[in-house]
């Protein structure tokens, strides 16, 4: 898989969440893939001070990004 292909493949997994956080007011923007095995997000509006957004990274969205691009390790947020 070509860089571009898992960057495509990584925000069709964000597309596919987007909608449960929007639905809380919050929001998740694709920063930055390194080494085409860790992905750099963004948590973003009631996401941001969220208690459970650790949960909801590693549960939800780390677990979503797997499924379309089985070779990502980590997914971390990057606090804006």
């Amino acid at each position: 898989m070509t860089s571009e292909e898992l960057k495509l493949n990584v925000e069709k997994a964000l597309e596919e969440i987007r909608p449960f956080l929007q639905s809380d007011g919050g929001d998740i923007s694709l920063l930055a893939i390194e080494n085409d095995n860790l992905v750099k997000v963004q948590l973003q509006g009631a996401c941001v001070g969220c208690s459970v957004n650790q949960m909801t990274l590693k549960s939800g969205v780390e677990m979503t990004i797997k499924k379309y691009a089985p070779q990502i390790e980590q997914v971390i947020n990057i606090d804006a």
